[in-house]
């Protein structure tokens, strides 16, 4: 068995590094609180109001001053929203790892979601990928894709995101595209691979679930099919890719 085909039959909640959260040099809070912005996601979390609303009011706050953005090539503040994503994904591991404790519950990837499906983080993250504009949206999913890193409780709590808005998102193949598309970015670069990619990508690939293999941008052009089954054979195989497939 290959070291990578070993992490498709492992319960990575059984690693004891999986519930440790990751050495965060980085100052997140700073520039959320520059923009006057943390203080309004903490009181959220904390009252859970009307998610609609702070989406709207969230998400012009995200842009950049047109002659900001001009420099930049993009409407939107990049570090910002990368900022956002990590510190909401804090907040989010220390409230869930708070649930589990208190409930004795368990999450795995094949198992229910449930402590990932009741947090308003995870509101607040499909509020913002269903609102978002196309390139918003991509930003907001590379800043997820950023923390699929080594085991720990951020590649975890994130590597559930991505793997739910993709469920969540069968009535938009617009949103599964773009999630498939950050993950195929990172893949077809040299390796080594982040471990959180590997795991998260062979999940989506072969859980029946989330039907990767059906998703119509997966067949849309002869090239791009055989992109996609090259990846695929490169992180899990040939006879695993095969069967996942079927």
């Amino acid at each position: 068995m290959t070291f990578i085909g070993f992490f498709v039959f492992l319960q990575i909640d059984l690693l004891p590094e999986i519930s440790q959260p990751p050495r965060i040099l980085s100052d997140v809070d700073g520039i959320l609180k520059a923009k006057q912005i943390k203080s309004d996601i903490d009181e959220y979390l904390k009252v859970t109001s009307e998610v609609s609303s702070f989406i709207n009011e969230l998400i012009p706050r995200l842009l950049l001053p047109q002659s900001e953005a001009n420099l930049a090539g993009t409407r939107y503040n990049v570090p910002l929203i990368n900022s956002l994503v990590l510190y909401i994904g804090m907040q989010a591991t220390q409230l869930l790892q708070n649930k589990s404790t208190a409930s004795t519950q368990q999450v795995n990837h094949n198992g229910p979601l449930d402590l990932y499906l009741v947090s308003t983080p995870m509101e607040i993250f499909q509020s913002l990928i269903n609102n978002l504009d196309s390139e918003g949206r991509y930003l907001l999913l590379n800043a997820v894709a950023n923390q699929l890193r080594y085991p720990n409780n951020h590649t975890h709590y994130f590597s559930f995101v991505l793997l739910y808005l993709f469920a969540e998102s069968k009535q938009d193949s617009s949103i599964q595209e773009q999630i498939t598309r950050v993950l195929l970015e990172r893949l077809i670069v040299n390796r080594p691979h982040p471990w959180g990619l590997l795991i998260t990508f062979i999940e989506l690939i072969r859980n029946q679930r989330y039907d990767f293999w059906k998703c119509s941008f997966t067949r849309c052009a002869p090239e791009i099919e055989k992109l996609f089954e090259s990846v695929s054979r490169t992180c899990v195989g040939p006879k695993a890719m095969n069967d996942s497939i079927v």
